[in-house]
């Protein structure tokens, strides 16, 4: 007899992820199997996270933001985005809000005591946001799924779209599960007109010591009649941006990797040449850098992303855009920005 028989209720059916081309051996995998970390190198990464980490990681001064109210959410105009901080993307299509890994905890980070600390407030309260047409999910690191985050959200939101596995930990905890849809890589749904594809990525899951790589990530594609854009979610350089590119581009804006990178982990995050290379892949026409200037996730000054991707595209001709946290861009017609973290 079970544990759940036990305590007199009925076991939900553990999930069989077995048909998916990713899942091998009960994990799922990448196409091109990224190298093992090992036990030394591992131990090695958190010394030098712990205790050779620069200063200039952290910003010396409070970094620029656009103060946000829901009002002024209600009032923009369809095709708005608005940058939240992070990989935490707020999009108004077709006169409803979607939002990408939405994290407005203080700390990324199992707890609040400890872990990668915030630089800046979000520009709008987590109670203030409007309600949810849906969230979009690339994965289950901490700056990317917070727990406090999708509660506070989930009464508010109709819909949860998550690779495979994601969407079982937003049910356990407590999500209805009819506003949950899974989905493996090239799988896409339809929600009031808008087209939205899990697409691949090259990463890595897990938020314990026994879970890595139980549950999918992805990037996501999203199709709004003659509006497309990408969302990388967290991914190292590799083919599968050819293959996004040729099924779906080209992209009107790119939400594109650029920050947390270290040749200590090439496999899973991308240098900034690798990310603009990947914008280029896909077919993309404009490029906003995302998962940078909010948390301290790695050893490069905190504004070295967006200085090396302004260089980068600058040389190369691609259009660049990088908003203030919380300022709109007009998805149809995306305004280039300043150099603000540079005044911070």
């Amino acid at each position: 007899m079970n544990v759940c028989t036990l305590r007199g209720r009925a076991c939900a059916p553990k999930p069989d992820y077995t048909d998916s081309p990713q899942h091998r051996g009960g994990r799922f995998r990448n196409v091109v199997p990224t190298p093992p970390t090992g036990l030394g190198k591992s131990l090695k990464l958190i010394w030098n996270m712990l205790l050779h980490k620069p200063r200039t990681t952290v910003p010396a001064a409070p970094i620029k933001l656009a103060p946000l109210t829901r009002a002024q959410l209600l009032a923009a105009p369809d095709r708005s985005l608005f940058r939240l901080g992070h990989s935490t993307v707020l999009l108004k299509l077709r006169g409803n809000f979607w939002i990408t890994d939405p994290v407005f905890a203080e700390r990324a980070s199992p707890f609040q005591w400890m872990g990668p600390k915030r630089f800046h407030a979000p520009p709008i309260a987590l109670d203030a946001l409007p309600a949810l047409k849906g969230v979009i999910l690339s994965h289950n690191h901490y700056d990317h799924l917070d727990k406090a985050t999708v509660l506070a959200l989930a009464e508010r939101t109709e819909h949860f779209l998550t690779p495979l596995g994601v969407g079982d930990t937003l049910i356990g905890w407590g999500v209805p599960a009819h506003k949950v849809q899974q989905l493996d890589w090239w799988q896409g749904t339809q929600v009031d007109g808008l087209r939205l594809v899990a697409t691949p990525a090259q990463h890595f899951s897990g938020r314990g010591l026994h879970d890595s790589n139980a549950t999918l990530w992805a990037s996501w594609v999203v199709i709004d009649d003659d509006l497309r854009v990408f969302f990388s979610g967290d991914t190292g350089y590799f083919e599968g941006f050819k293959a996004i590119g040729e099924r779906f581009g080209p992209f009107d804006v790119t939400f594109m990797e650029t920050g947390a990178y270290d040749p200590q982990w090439p496999h899973v995050h991308m240098q900034p040449e690798q990310s603009l290379q990947a914008h280029l892949d896909v077919r993309g026409r404009w490029m906003m850098p995302i998962h940078n200037g909010t948390f301290d996730l790695a050893m490069h000054p905190w504004f070295e992303p967006f200085d090396r991707i302004s260089a980068l595209a600058a040389e190369r001709g691609v259009s660049l855009a990088t908003p203030v946290i919380g300022e709109r861009l007009d998805l149809q017609q995306p305004q280039p920005g300043h150099a603000w973290w540079q005044q911070a």
